[in-house]
């Protein structure tokens, strides 16, 4: 027999009656010897109900739970490929996905149970199973329960994986107006792991609340995945809740002792009414990512002897890239400080020579943690790498910034023209060929705005065709009944033209001059 490198199952075997995740909304604790079990079990169902074969890609459309956990770990046991959908998109968005991946199955949370007969109808998924949590089902569809108890769970990890092998396939919003799959492969996973545990001080005593959505590598990887990798306990709540956070992380029961959020999180944290008077001295890493963190909450936060984290990465990188020492925190509030130790980082410019020190070029990353690439797009696959002349290969961040004196990093804004509303990625180029669609738009430019509560929201500017009586609510409700909630622009804007250049491209610059400043 051939044994692989499985995390769960090694820590099953060496620790077994450790607690690995508690359930927030269920209740439920497993053990990682439970953990495991229920892996090695639905992982056998997959294979010998489904047909499940090493590099199937199988899809999840589900809020947070232990059970995804389940769901990635019973993958990883199978050699297949999982495919985390975001449940904020709309029905045409997750068709193309599930179409553009060749799904063979789909595993979803009772609650998206509308949403199944569409997605059957249009995809490519052959077979369906549906997590209960407290709902009641009201058909005959097989259930993630009674499977598990069913199956006999006669099943070891594929021992031909190594850490070149695809784990997960994680689809990123398009600049070219579709979404694009990024492969994660084991060894980035681990690479992550390995990067994310040394400036947090993950251990196997600590324990983690999971409040970012595991249809992200956030909520995967900062720090689920890193704690199984070390045996630690990871406490999954369904959403984010700000009063329920504070509470959790403050009782003594589970004694949280790490935390990673967005700014937005943080922001919705801060503003809450039991803020200050909740006791958090228990928490010993604060983190945060995904988008610029204001100077003024970093300050709200270390007021109360919190030193939040910034950190820097993307799903291509899996995605540690930076997470700031504590000592530079307060110091240096704007940076996310310095690569970890198995992460290369330049910031070049154009012909990808080298930045001085003080000037602003693009941030490039090399080094294990990097994607191979994206699913069935060899156009991104070239636009996106760089190989440099001593042969190592670099992804573009499309992110401009400045390195300091110090080796440390400052992102001081986004080459590419996307923006994140609270804290998810919104590419305009998507948001555009949606409203493309109506009849009267002659042209459109999607930019994004200062927003209070997201950080930002899109703005579109519109040119109407001669005779066209579009309005502002036609238009945002055309976008909500094809786009996910959180990419539908917040207003629109009418103009008799758009600014553009020479070659006919957008002058995305001149509407922000403009625009922004109407905004206020």
């Amino acid at each position: 027999m051939i044994l692989a490198s499985d995390w769960l199952a090694f820590h099953a075997d060496r620790t077994p009656d450790k607690l690995a995740m508690i359930d927030q909304h269920t209740g439920r604790r497993y053990s990682y010897a439970e953990f495991d079990l229920r892996a090695r079990k639905l992982a056998a169902y997959l294979r010998d109900a489904w047909g499940t074969q090493p590099g199937d890609r199988v899809a999840i459309l589900a809020k947070n739970s232990v059970e995804y956990f389940v769901f990635q770990f019973a993958c990883v046991k199978l050699g297949a490929i999982m495919l985390p959908l975001n449940w904020r998109l709309a029905i045409p968005e997750l068709v193309f996905i599930l179409n553009d991946a060749e799904t063979s199955g789909l595993i979803y949370d009772a609650i998206f149970a509308d949403r199944i007969p569409a997605l059957q109808s249009q995809a490519t998924v052959k077979h369906l199973l549906r997590i209960d949590h407290d709902e009641t089902p009201n058909d005959e569809q097989a259930s993630f329960d009674d499977m598990i108890r069913q199956s006999d769970g006669d099943i070891v990890m594929d021992p031909h994986t190594t850490h070149d092998s695809p784990m997960t396939i994680m689809y990123t919003a398009g600049t070219t107006g579709r979404p694009k799959g990024v492969l994660i492969t084991h060894g980035m996973t681990f690479w992550n792991a390995t990067n994310i545990t040394i400036p947090t001080g993950l251990s196997l005593n600590s324990t983690q609340y999971v409040v970012l959505p595991t249809f992200h590598t956030g909520g995967l990887n900062l720090y689920a995945n890193p704690l199984v990798h070390l045996g630690g306990t990871s406490i999954v709540a369904r959403e984010f809740d700000a009063g329920l956070t504070l509470k959790t992380l403050s009782d003594p029961e589970f004694n949280v002792t790490h935390f990673f959020g967005v700014p937005a999180i943080y922001l919705f944290l801060s503003q809450h009414e039991n803020f200050t008077t909740t006791d958090l001295s228990g928490v010993q890493s604060w983190g945060c990512g995904g988008a610029p963190m204001p100077a003024a909450l970093l300050k709200t936060y270390s007021d109360r002897d919190i030193i939040v984290q910034l950190g820097f990465g993307m799903t291509e990188t899996s995605p540690t890239v930076f997470l700031i020492a504590k000592r530079r925190a307060t110091v240096k509030p704007t940076s996310v400080g310095r690569p970890m130790p198995h992460t290369r980082v330049r910031v070049v410019d154009p012909h990808f020579h080298d930045m001085p020190v003080g000037e602003i070029g693009e941030v490039v990353i090399g080094g294990p943690n990097i994607t191979p690439g994206y699913w069935n797009r060899p156009d991104a696959n070239e636009s996106n790498f760089t190989i440099d002349a001593q042969g190592v290969r670099w992804i573009h961040s499309g992110d401009a910034g400045i390195i300091d004196e110090d080796g440390c990093i400052y992102i001081v804004d986004r080459y590419k023209d996307m923006y994140i509303s609270g804290g998810e990625n919104v590419y305009p180029a998507e948001v555009e060929q949606v409203i493309f669609q109506l009849d009267g738009v002659a042209d459109v430019g999607v930019i994004g705005v200062p927003h209070e509560r997201w950080g930002e929201c899109g703005k579109a500017i519109v040119v109407l065709k001669p005779q066209a009586n579009l309005s502002e609510e036609a238009i945002i409700h055309h976008c909500r009944h094809n786009l996910a909630k959180f990419k539908v622009p917040q207003s629109v804007a009418f103009i008799d033209e758009l600014p553009r250049n020479a070659a006919g491209k957008v002058l995305k610059r001149e509407l922000r001059e403009q625009f922004i400043s109407d905004t206020g």
